[in-house]
């Protein structure tokens, strides 16, 4: 939790002397954005490749004071865009000490805040609150409930002697909790449709109703969700009076580029051995090739979460080949994208009447995408030699107790060895797992490209003639 600075205003008269003024939630990231644009700030870290598509949309929705809804397929970074919003928000921002919810000493709301405060008047006493607890995040589960969402009467209150006609009978549920701040619906669709019609009111009339009571509490929220296309048209769907009364509907997407592919492998990747660029850029390939892959079911998309999970993998291999062989640092090298298909394979959904060719489709497009990571790696670059040199008898083994030194070993001292590790961002100075790397992606390329042979067991692959 963070330290609430001391030298904030402790008491309603306090904070009025200091000339604080209530500011609604959307007016706030408004002034916020603004400030943060003007003074050439990025709003929105640790987002990747929507700079030029989706940040803009959400920019002008956020100024415009609109609701919004993200639509798009799984693993675009929805759910990792609208937690930046948090950003955009005060550091600290005043609400009623002990109050329910989190009201503005100068505006309460709830019957026993404004007694309260005409009460006590400028002595009513106000704590802080961070931004990050202005956050709410609430999955839509089909069994969530109106009084999850919004609030329903509290036995516990009415035994204690309360009457049933009393408002401040109701337990209040996780929208009115979020007064002032965010809240953030994902998977928006999968509510059932009588759900979807409590929020209604909160959208426009913005006030909520609960079993009846007059109760009409001014709320003042930013409302944000996800949705999944298939999901917006076929499993679930958001009923047409909520989805008239979101301001914005931003479509996000996949990275458009490699290089953006790349920059979020990168960024989220936990990786336990060195993963280099070349390696990235294969795997990068790879799920660029899935998304445009016939046999892969695009309607349930290849997230971006794959290629993480792809990298992560490559770099345990990595890992694992360092602890049988002793060589250190661990560095990826090509031998190891073999693990990705076996162990990635469940997190795809593939088009009927594929059922058993599964690996073998994904062994294709993964050898594609080395194939033109090599491509655009070595253009220009004469591999003749080193095919040359194999041909001659200077058999390549690698595999998973083959350490780098051994790979660079079997072969003559070539300068084509320098140009390809030059080509691979790797100096001679540097580990040979690092070198072998790139030489095993050249031989690799020569194998694809039919100059060499290949022939693999259990653990070990050989270039040959």
């Amino acid at each position: 939790m963070n330290d609430v600075p001391a030298n904030l205003p402790r008491t309603a008269g306090d904070l009025r002397a200091a000339g604080h003024l209530p500011r609604s939630i959307k007016q706030e990231l408004h002034d916020n954005l603004l400030a943060k644009l003007r003074a050439g700030e990025d709003p929105w870290p640790g987002i990747v490749g929507f700079s030029r598509t989706v940040v803009p949309q959400l920019e002008r929705a956020l100024l415009a004071g609109h609701d919004l809804v993200l639509l798009g397929e799984r693993g675009q970074g929805k759910t990792r865009l609208l937690r930046t919003l948090a950003g955009l928000l005060d550091e600290w921002t005043p609400v009623i000490e002990g109050a329910e919810l989190a009201e503005h000493p100068l505006d309460p709301i709830t019957p026993e805040s404004r007694r309260r405060a005409a009460e006590l008047g400028d002595a009513l006493p106000v704590t802080w609150r961070h931004r990050d607890e202005r956050y709410t995040e609430k999955l839509a589960t089909p069994d969530t409930s109106v009084g999850d969402l919004i609030g329903d009467v509290d036995p516990v209150k009415v035994a204690e002697g309360r009457s049933l006609g009393d408002p401040e009978t109701i337990h209040f549920g996780l929208v009115p909790r979020a007064h002032r701040g965010i809240v953030a619906i994902n998977e928006l669709p999968d509510l059932a449709e009588r759900i979807q019609v409590a929020l209604l009111n909160v959208m426009e009339e913005r006030d909520i109703q609960v079993r009846g009571y007059t109760l009409r509490l001014p709320l003042d929220v930013l409302l944000v969700s996800t949705a999944n296309p298939e999901d917006y048209t076929n499993r679930g769907r958001i009923i047409t009076p909520l989805k008239d009364r979101f301001g914005a509907e931003i479509r996000t997407h996949y990275p458009l580029d490699v290089d953006a592919e790349i920059a979020v492998v990168r960024q989220e990747a936990r990786l336990v051995a060195e993963v280099g660029e070349p390696l990235l850029e294969v795997l990068a390939r790879f799920v660029r090739n899935l998304r445009e892959s016939a046999v892969i079911d695009q309607r349930s998309g290849v997230s971006a979460r794959f290629a993480v999970a792809a990298a992560e993998t490559v770099g345990a291999a990595a890992l694992r080949r360092s602890a049988l062989t002793g060589e250190e640092p661990a560095v990826a090298r090509p031998v190891d994208l073999d693990a990705v298909p076996a162990v990635l394979r469940g997190k795809l959904e593939f088009e009927p009447g594929e059922e058993g060719r599964e690996t073998e489709h994904l062994v294709h497009l993964l050898r594609r995408a080395v194939a033109e990571t090599a491509r655009s790696r070595f253009a220009g670059l004469d591999l003749v030699p080193l095919a040359d040199a194999v041909e001659a008898g200077h058999l390549v083994a690698t595999g998973e107790r083959v350490p780098g030194k051994d790979v660079l070993a079997a072969l003559p001292e070539l300068p084509v060895l320098h140009d390809v590790a030059a080509r691979a961002g790797v100096s001679p100075d540097e580990p040979a797992g690092r070198i072998a790397a790139a030489v095993e992606l050249a031989l690799e390329s020569l194998f694809l490209s039919r100059r060499l042979a290949k022939d693999s067991d259990d653990s070990t692959t050989v270039y040959g003639r």
